[in-house]
């Protein structure tokens, strides 16, 4: 839960700096704060303290109500990420590295599993549960994936993180070999 809150603060500052053409400098000398500050919230490496959050939040003028409006505390169930959607982020100081974050979460203590799953053109299951949450990226191919009663279409670069303890299922809706890379979060306290 924290983990996608502060993502989304985040995204949601960069969002609006963006809209309004401001740098990172000129929101950080507006709000009272360090630009660096500005930029590690931005990224989701920090969530800010409320005086910090009110007065950011101010100096892009816009109404908290706004700003907050849909955040909800509570993780949704289901979290999908279009290749389009991934955000850009720095980590270190070093040319030619070009990482962009496809999804955060704080799971607890967990065992991951990870393995590369290939769907057949004619590959037919029924749905299934796991004890696990799921993490499925499409490397290559779309599929149809069902989860919990919805169907969803994953392209290729798109991403899905869900509770295994949904009924789910894939189905390659693509005319060769639809290829997954599945990483499995087994909570170590079950």
């Amino acid at each position: 839960m924290e983990g996608f809150f502060i993502l989304e603060v985040g995204r949601r500052i960069k969002e609006k700096r963006l809209d309004k053409r401001m740098t990172l400098q000129e929101l950080g000398d507006k709000s009272g704060v360090s630009k660096g500050l500005v930029s590690q919230i931005e990224n989701g490496r920090t969530i800010p303290s409320l005086p910090v959050m009110l007065a950011i939040i101010q100096s892009l003028e816009i109404e908290v109500s706004e700003f907050f409006q849909g955040l909800s505390l509570l993780e949704p169930t289901i979290l999908v990420n279009r290749k389009a959607d991934y955000t850009p982020f720095e980590k270190e100081d070093a040319k030619g590295f070009s990482y962009k974050r496809m999804m955060m979460r704080n799971l607890p203590a967990s065992t991951i599993d990870f393995a590369i799953l290939e769907l057949s053109i004619d590959s037919h299951r029924e749905e299934v549960t796991t004890d696990a949450y799921e993490f499925i990226y499409v490397m290559k191919g779309t599929t149809e994936y069902r989860v919990n009663g919805q169907t969803l279409v994953l392209e290729e670069g798109d991403s899905i993180f869900f509770d295994g303890r949904l009924p789910h299922v894939p189905k390659n809706i693509s005319s060769s070999a639809c290829t997954l890379l599945v990483l499995y979060f087994f909570d170590q306290n079950s």
